[in-house]
């Protein structure tokens, strides 16, 4: 599944996660798994019964699935081959769907859901260091347009039929929120979903102290952290130019492409770590400040209620938006 893959460079790692207390049944359950193209860990840190691991392993692989643009079963497989047709879909993909043309709206269209006909040119994981040429890319972006996405109830249309979906820029947040409602009705009250270092927490820890969260050192070795970040029942996600990259030339090509362009977008930040309520919200905002630069990405987040962020320029500064020290 084509999501945003957290490679070597993870983005977030969760830290100090200790304790167990709460729900009757087994301490400290985890359910890891390799889905969504990443490394993906759930832990509930109270007692609980081992069919609530379970769901959560349901939970994951069916949203795997659904959201896949490469499982002839899933929903956006079937948009994505549908040919300008009508698809009836889950109520899910309409929902992520829709906070897609939400953010897509709200960027001013620098984050667009249709950038999967132009994602689909760039391999940033075979090693093969290859760029494609302009003429491709310009072709495939003159299908990059969200408004060509038509809902009518539960069935989504591509105006465009050359036109693809791709909502790795929002799915794992979206299953974070979906994996912490589950967990909160079946009563647990202190976890961590860490969907390949989108990480979400569920309370506090069982002794009431913070989660400690590193926030990974751009181009550092696997858990090299650079600073924390102190959360309880919130979310944490990082959007980095060294998740994903190959340097050719002495030029790095990253994964975070513009849909302007269809190129890597050009920035002076090397990631954006956001904290706020909402797992899907963080994952969308932080990839459109790695795309809006350093200034533009500060003052839009210092207009946003219950939402902080850590930015790291290219320098290699760390730099922190108004409320984060009061906050965290």
């Amino acid at each position: 599944m084509k999501l945003k893959k957290i490679t070597a460079a993870a983005m977030c790692v969760s830290l100090l996660l200790t304790g167990c207390s709460g729900l009757s049944g087994k301490r400290g359950l985890t359910y890891s798994d390799t889905l969504f193209d990443t490394t993906i860990k759930v832990q509930i840190l109270d007692s609980a019964n081992t069919s609530v691991i379970k769901g959560c392993e349901t939970l994951c692989k069916k949203y795997d699935a659904m959201f896949s643009p490469d499982n002839k079963k899933g929903d956006v497989y079937k948009i994505n081959h549908a040919k300008g047709k009508a698809v009836t879909v889950s109520d899910d993909t309409i929902s992520l769907i829709k906070k897609g043309l939400y953010y897509g709206k709200f960027s001013k269209s620098e984050f667009d859901i249709t950038i999967g006909s132009v994602s689909r040119l760039w391999d940033f994981r075979s090693g093969k260091k290859k760029v494609p040429s302009s003429a491709k890319i310009d072709k495939k972006l003159s299908h990059v347009n969200y408004h060509d996405v038509i809902i009518n109830g539960n069935a989504v249309t591509l105006a465009d039929k050359h036109a693809k979906i791709d909502l790795g820029g929002i799915a794992k947040g979206y299953i974070a929120d979906r994996v912490k409602d589950y967990l909160k009705k079946k009563g647990v009250k202190h976890a961590t979903i860490n969907l390949g270092g989108n990480v979400q927490t569920i309370g506090t820890k069982p002794d009431g102290s913070d989660y400690h969260i590193g926030i990974q050192k751009p181009f550092g070795k696997n858990g090299d952290a650079i600073a924390s970040v102190k959360i309880d029942d919130q979310s944490v996600v990082t959007s980095g130019i060294y998740e994903r990259y190959f340097e050719k030339n002495g030029k790095i090509y990253h994964h975070v492409l513009s849909p302007s362009t269809g190129k890597p977008c050009k920035t002076d930040l090397y990631s954006v770590s956001v904290i706020t309520d909402s797992s899907l919200t963080a994952d969308a905002l932080s990839t459109i400040c790695l795309m809006m630069g350093y200034d533009r990405a500060l003052n839009m987040v210092n207009q946003l209620d219950n939402v902080d962020a850590i930015f790291i320029t290219n320098d290699g500064e760390l730099h922190y938006s108004n409320n984060f020290q009061k906050n965290h």
